[in-house]
């Protein structure tokens, strides 16, 4: 992976409600570095809403809009409007949102933003569950993971959700993976998604403590796992069709991975063989993917 400057700016402060070991603030606060202070950022319910604290505090140095759970992307098509008929050029326009609001409950207007190839940068922070409300399940959840609503002796029985391949097929300019492990990769994909206009879009991979019954402290180690098990995959997409690997994984087990985490505690060898063979699947997807 190319090495860069990452700048030294810095627009979010320590003193944030985040919890300890928190993945999303990490990623924000690379965000910030990549995209400068004249960003506005639109927040729905997540998270990230409790994190940046509420009016009139803040965590972060740049405007901010808080939303409702389904209106990230419309509330960031509207910005992008009146910015353009203020003449305002430069401001880039952000949607901040989680895997619930994402995958689930901001979906519609996510897509509709998309279909009409609105201009601004849409970053979901994918912890894989509701995890603001009490860890409950999302269809960004993991097969076979625990949560307060797939307890143990009835785990998610789907596999998580191909967002990327859903934004793909909106033929959308831009579309890349990011993990809060790899933030000079993360910093690349954002300064080239500021260069281009129209809808892009970045899934971010942002380990949650709490919910993934993991230690504060682990978390930048758990999400390195995630991406060198090929369990993550970093890549972007071009135009809906260009497929592009940014880094090449270890191949390393993917039961090092389930293991580091609580949620998955009960898998059996077996379960653990599926997955594996479920893991491989996708990257042989992605490999045709990126030959075709």
């Amino acid at each position: 992976m190319k090495k860069i400057h990452i700048p030294k700016e810095e627009y979010m402060v320590p003193g944030n409600l985040a919890c300890a070991g928190c993945g999303s603030p990490i990623g924000l606060r690379f965000a910030l570095k990549a995209l400068g202070e004249k960003t506005v950022i639109v927040i729905p319910a997540s998270c990230m809403s409790i994190i940046v604290g509420g009016f009139p505090y803040s965590a972060v140095g740049v405007p901010i809009l808080h939303v409702a759970f389904a209106t990230a992307a419309c509330s960031a098509s509207g910005i992008r409007a009146s910015l353009d008929m203020q003449g305002d050029r430069e401001t880039t326009v952000v949607a901040w949102a989680g895997d619930g609001g994402t995958f689930d409950i901001g979906i519609q207007a996510l897509s509709g933003a998309a279909e009409r190839n609105d201009d601004f940068i849409y970053i979901c922070s994918d912890n894989e569950a509701y995890m603001n409300t009490g860890i409950q399940r999302s269809s960004a959840t993991p097969y076979l993971a625990w949560t307060t609503t797939t307890p143990v002796g009835n785990p998610k029985e789907r596999p998580k959700k191909d967002i990327m391949a859903i934004m793909a097929d909106h033929g959308i300019p831009y579309a890349a993976t990011a993990c809060v492990a790899y933030p000079e990769d993360f910093i690349r994909k954002l300064k080239k998604a500021k260069g281009i206009k129209g809808t892009r879009f970045i899934h971010l991979l942002s380990p949650c403590p709490a919910g993934w019954r993991i230690a504060s402290d682990e978390v930048i180690r758990v999400a390195r796992l995630a991406v060198e098990t090929k369990v993550f995959s970093l890549y972007e997409i071009q135009d809906g069709e260009a497929y592009t690997i940014n880094y090449q994984p270890k191949g390393i087990p993917v039961e090092e991975y389930l293991n580091t985490q609580g949620r998955f505690r009960h898998l059996t060898g077996e379960e653990m063989a599926i997955i594996q063979e479920n893991v491989d699947h996708q990257w042989s997807r992605l490999l045709k993917r990126c030959e075709g």
